[in-house]
């Protein structure tokens, strides 16, 4: 699974799903093969791929190639998910389960992150924090970006609490992507995503976006399906 929107303007994208396991805390060292696995499979040479450790934040941090912690495979940032470069040959790689992965690239500025958004990092607006950042850091224009949103939960299957609802009272459409259950709430992360990106101004021609449910899917893992030893998707991203 790949974004044709953001191949045909210079970025490529994998999704490793089933057939992979980016969990570490499972796989170990295991992780380096999965990695090359996924290199070879993307037909890419990366000269470092960076990965966080990643905690439901909104904390962005930019990939140069030498920064961060060295890594079992590559380099790493601890509390961290977001990953933003300017660089060619750097690969960005975001791990998920049902939490919905977003690309976000600027083709004229070369520049692109890659972020987790679950429902608390969607609640805290991590795309648009990191919009905001390239924008800051890099001169992107937001006219100019075109974003793909990754496969995640679907909404008949991710039920939450009353808190979860209550803690999105802020948004005022917030009944578009939340939808009532008895006591509790089915919540959409990819609407809830894509609603927040449309608000900010990124147009419908601008977003890829993939509806594939990680719960029904065979092709992806899902922690709500798979338990407590659930796996880890990855989604990796470079420029090439």
């Amino acid at each position: 699974m790949y974004s044709k929107l953001l191949a045909e303007h210079g970025l490529v994208s994998f999704i490793a799903g089933s057939d992979y396991n980016f969990r570490y805390q499972n796989v170990g060292e295991k992780i380096i093969d999965e990695v090359e696995r996924a290199f070879n499979e993307m037909k890419i040479s990366p000269k470092v791929i960076y990965s966080g450790k990643q905690t439901h934040g909104k904390k962005t941090v930019y990939c140069d190639g030498q920064n961060g912690d060295a890594f079992v495979v590559g380099r790493v940032f601890s509390d961290t998910d977001g990953l933003i470069t300017d660089k060619n040959e750097i690969a960005l790689l975001i791990k998920f389960a049902d939490c919905t992965p977003i690309v976000l690239f600027d083709p004229v500025k070369g520049v692109h992150a890659s972020v987790h958004s679950g429902w608390r990092g969607t609640l805290q607006r991590i795309s648009i924090e990191t919009i905001e950042k390239m924008e800051r850091e890099f001169s992107s224009k937001r006219e100019q970006m075109l974003v793909f949103i990754g496969p995640s939960i679907d909404q008949d299957n991710y039920e939450v609490g009353a808190e979860v609802y209550e803690a999105f009272e802020h948004f005022e459409n917030r009944n578009q992507f939340f939808k009532p259950h008895g006591e509790k709430f089915l919540l959409s992360m990819i609407d809830a995503n894509l609603l927040i990106l449309r608000e900010s101004g990124i147009k419908a021609s601008q977003i890829d976006v993939c509806r594939e449910s990680t719960y029904n899917s065979e092709r992806l893992h899902s922690a709500r399906k798979e338990g407590k030893n659930y796996q880890l998707n990855g989604i990796i991203t470079m420029m090439m």
